[in-house]
Parts: C-alpha cells; structure tokens; sequence
C-alpha cells in the first residue's frame, strides 16, 4: 500500500475514504468545523489532504492517517482576522506543574 498523491486516488480506496470520512466526521462533532456561507467580498482559505501510514514495530500497518489542513499560504495580508492556536510543550508545563 502506498501513500496516494491526490484526493481522487484516495476516494478510490476504500480504507482511505474511511479514515478521510472518519476525520471528517471528528471535525464535525467536535464543533471545530461548521459550514457557513461566504460573506461577500471575503476569500476562502484553501485547504488539503494530508495522508500518512503508520507502521508497527514489526514493519506491519498499524493505520492510515488522513488530516484535512488549511492552506495558510494563501491568507493576503490584511484580508484576515488575527488567529492563533495556543500549544504547551511537556516541558513548559513541568516548569508551572510542581
């Protein structure tokens, strides 16, 4: 099994499709993902498909991994609200976690 280069190659196989409708599906209930329509003169972010196989100690498939990303590249300057995502590291929080 290899990892596909495009979309329409990972819709053909059914275990990609799965994982991709699964992490869809996660999204979803998550409320991290909500379909709303676009406000006039406001651009859309782009985004892809990110695969990935896991591979076991033994050189066996543990699972397929599919991530949907925004593309970011494509932001224009000005033409975006201020965003960020807050992420600790382990060691940062063993600094304030006795």
């Amino acid at each position: 099994m290899s990892i596909p280069k495009s979309v329409g190659e990972a819709l053909a196989h059914l275990g990609w499709r799965q994982v991709m409708i699964d992490e869809m599906s996660v999204l979803q209930n998550n409320g991290t993902r909500d379909l709303v329509p676009l406000p006039s003169e406001k651009f859309v972010v782009g985004c892809r498909w990110i695969f990935a196989i896991k591979v076991g100690f033994n050189g066996t498939i543990d699972c397929l991994k599919a991530r949907i990303v925004a593309k970011g590249c494509t932001q224009i300057f000005g033409l975006y609200s201020d965003t960020f995502f807050p992420i600790a590291k382990t060691a940062s929080v063993h600094l304030f976690v006795p």
